[in-house]
């Protein structure tokens, strides 16, 4: 069975660092895309970040410089390392994997449990 799983959440102050866990089974991790997505209340599921199944690298305008990906490939982890973090930040953090770095959450089949980021300003 695919199963995700995100972890690492937390409250930061602005201008802080978190680093977040997409621990992954059940699937080929290297030969599939997994992306970062990010949702506040009453805003859309948004894509922050990706890894493709060749290993490349995207990200939102909005987090380009701050975010960085990484990976484990002997843990199946994905790794999302946030830096200067801002207020803005703040939303429910989720991986998911795809054949391809889709910035559509709905063409994603499967999705981990969300870990919360919260920023002070």
């Amino acid at each position: 069975e695919v199963q995700l799983q995100a972890s690492g959440g937390g409250l930061v102050q602005a201008g802080g660092s978190l680093r977040l866990s997409c621990a992954t089974s059940g699937f080929y991790f290297e030969d599939w895309a997994i992306g970062w997505f990010r949702q506040a209340p009453g805003k859309e599921r948004e894509l922050v970040a990706c890894r493709n199944n060749l290993g490349r690298l995207s990200y939102a305008d909005g987090v380009k410089g701050r975010f960085t990906i990484s990976s484990d490939n002997a843990k199946n982890t994905l790794y999302l390392q946030m830096n200067s973090l801002k207020p803005e930040d703040t939303a429910v953090y989720y991986c998911a994997t795809d054949l391809v770095c889709a910035t559509d959450a709905d063409q994603y089949d499967y999705w981990g449990q969300g870990t919360l980021v919260t920023v002070s300003s």
